[in-house]
């Protein structure tokens, strides 16, 4: 598993985790499938999936909030498609929302109702995500995951252009059920998209189109550490190196750029409740 590992431990640990198992501890659905089609909420504008999904998280915990209030709180960022590179590239390693913003958007469309707790699954942890899911969902936990949905991409497709959050309304043995896009997906990529580092792939056309003679990235490198880290300045130079050697040459299809984003699980409860208590006095997940 690329994210998380069920651990067994000796004794009456693994009798106990034997008995969950065949109590179904690997199946919990918050909504069935015909509920989720009939209640999901589809994108409501630009790079606003995170938005979108706290719609349904405070719909599902019967908080009727309208699409743009959530928005709105959520406070969505866009990407600059009209700015220089470096503004570019910038834009595009905020744009959407972070964890943060949706647990801060829920509070405040909910008027603090709604809470909000964010897991890391990066760098991997010791748990075993489906059972670990199915208990929170049977308890009455919205999860969201955010996900780098440009690792895991099947052989001749084409790599994703961004992150993604995504609802989860149910979890199975090999299975996670999430809306917008109303979808079912294997666990093992699942837990690929959420043990990532916080980076993004940038397509190759999308900075040769905004590079001029005159670029300047350093100013990238001054802001954050991790610009430098990664050698943007370097990887865009050999990107444009690439285009001077001829069409038959190998070309780097994408530039690594930092991400906002953290990947995990946002578990969301009415705060006021015995399980929104309990959420926000849970301990992180243990490194593998």
């Amino acid at each position: 598993m690329a994210v998380c590992e069920q651990v067994h431990g000796g004794g009456e640990e693994e009798e106990e985790e034997e008995e969950d198992e065949e109590a179904g501890v690997d199946e919990a659905m918050l909504w069935s499938i015909q509920e989720a089609v009939e209640r999901q909420t589809l994108q409501i504008g630009a790079s606003a999936c995170g938005a979108t999904a706290v719609v349904d998280v405070l719909k599902a915990l019967g908080v009727d909030v309208a699409s743009e209030e959530a928005d709105r709180c959520v406070r969505t960022r866009l990407r600059r498609a009209e700015s220089p590179l470096p503004d570019y590239l910038l834009s595009r390693s905020q744009a959407g929302a972070t964890h943060s913003q949706l647990i801060q958007g829920a509070q405040e469309a909910s008027e603090g109702k709604v809470a909000g707790r964010f897991f890391h699954l990066h760098p991997r942890r010791r748990v075993g995500l489906v059972p670990w899911l199915a208990r929170w969902i049977r308890k009455g936990a919205v999860p969201v995951a955010t996900m780098n949905m440009q690792l895991a991409v099947s052989d001749g497709e084409e790599v994703p252009d961004a992150w993604h959050h995504q609802l989860i309304f149910g979890v199975a043995r090999d299975a996670v059920f999430m809306t917008n896009p109303l979808d079912v997906e294997g666990v093992e990529e699942v837990h690929q998209r959420l043990c990532s580092e916080s980076v993004l792939l940038v397509r190759r056309e999308d900075v040769l189109q905004r590079l001029t003679p005159d670029c300047c990235l350093s100013s990238l490198s001054e802001s954050d550490p991790r610009w430098k880290a990664l050698d943007i300045e370097g990887q865009v130079r050999q990107m444009a190196l690439e285009e001077e050697q001829g069409p038959d040459r190998p070309k780097s299809a994408h530039v690594r750029i930092p991400a906002a984003y953290s990947s995990g699980i946002t578990l969301f409860a009415l705060r006021e409740s015995r399980l929104g208590q309990e959420l926000l006095k849970a301990p992180e997940l243990p490194l593998l």
